[in-house]
């Protein structure tokens, strides 16, 4: 690639990106960062045109910007999903996109059975009625809906890739009679690995006690959470989702929450990010909402910073990336 090459983020959720700086001036490299999320689409092709490897967290690489590019060699995405990069637009250019999909594993998982256990538990409702006691000097527990044991229930989980058998792996320990698994695209030998036999998804709506969503955003699963997969659903029954906001149909569910359909949901991913306070869920007593935090922990913030510069190093090497969204293009 030469000596000089440009690297460029476009948008980053660190503090600050000192760090990086510093290890591209090591390498002679021109570093620029920015902060384009909710810039205007001609800001950020002026701003990434001329650059050979870019870093994308979640501005919109849409085909008018992947083919602004003069000299991109390569398209970084600074996180497991890729849906806001047009990958077609990326091949069509000869563009490899790396991509992480190791990145927060175990944070994503651990936040999804922490909203299994916080609806189980009624967590919320829970601090809500000790604020109330509190103020009127004496336990009143008629504001608690009804509350099962998790032991001898049913666990749903759609989609078994990294983060789906990571929770696999983990609530195997905390005594469920059964765990459905929804994932028409792993192999036989990967069955055999995590010793499971696959259902369809109306199986698994219809039987478990908690269902909870890990498969990626694509045409196929968009909404794949909508009015009659929640009609499936037994009334003490709880929904997850850790995933992408789209892949659940918002307004249906907070149809099926007001009526009764499920006891419950726990959501960290919206459509649009923050949601607006028009948001259908805002507000509902069995709807318990994070800030789409699952990504979080020091750990994993620092171990894609140190895996997103190996990709950097990759790329100014002429290498190809560890994980490649379009893998024709490297056979080019």
């Amino acid at each position: 690639m030469g000596q000089r090459v440009k690297v460029v983020v476009t948008d980053y959720i660190e503090p600050d990106l000192d760090w990086e700086a510093g290890e591209m001036t090591k390498r002679g490299v021109d570093f620029a960062a920015h902060q384009l999320k909710f810039r205007p689409e001609d800001e950020v092709i002026a701003a990434i045109r001329d650059a050979d490897v870019i870093v994308v967290n979640m501005v919109k690489m849409t085909p008018r910007v992947i083919d602004s590019l003069e000299n991109c060699r390569r398209i970084i995405r600074h996180g497991a999903g890729y849906d806001n990069v047009d990958v077609a637009a990326c091949t069509a250019r000869g563009i490899p996109l790396a991509y992480c999909p190791d990145y927060c594993m175990d944070e994503v998982a651990e936040q999804a059975i922490a909203l299994i256990f916080a609806c189980a538990r009624q967590v919320p409702q829970s601090r809500q009625i000790l604020n109330d006691s509190i103020a009127n000097r004496k336990w009143d527990f008629s504001p608690l809906a009804k509350c099962y044991r998790m032991a001898g229930k049913t666990l749903g989980i759609i989609g078994c890739g990294r983060i789906g058998g990571r929770v696999l792996e983990k609530m195997r320990h905390f005594g469920f009679a059964r765990i459905l698994i929804c994932d028409p695209y792993l192999s036989p030998q990967r069955r055999q690995e995590l010793g499971i036999e696959t259902v369809s998804r109306e199986e698994v709506f219809r039987e478990s006690d908690y269902i909870t969503i890990h498969t990626p955003l694509t045409d196929e699963t968009r909404r794949l959470v909508n009015r009659q997969m929640l009609a499936l659903m037994k009334p003490t029954a709880y929904l997850v989702n850790t995933s992408r906001g789209p892949m659940v149909d918002h307004a249906d569910l907070a149809e099926a929450l007001r009526a009764g359909t499920i006891a419950g949901a726990g959501i960290d991913v919206y459509d649009n990010e923050p949601p607006e306070d028009t948001y259908p869920l805002l507000g509902l007593e069995n709807a318990i909402l994070t800030p789409h935090l699952s990504w979080y922990s020091e750990d994993a913030a620092w171990k894609i910073r140190s895996t997103i510069m190996e990709d950097i190093d990759l790329a100014l090497a002429g290498k190809p990336p560890r994980y490649c969204v379009n893998q024709e293009v490297l056979k080019t």
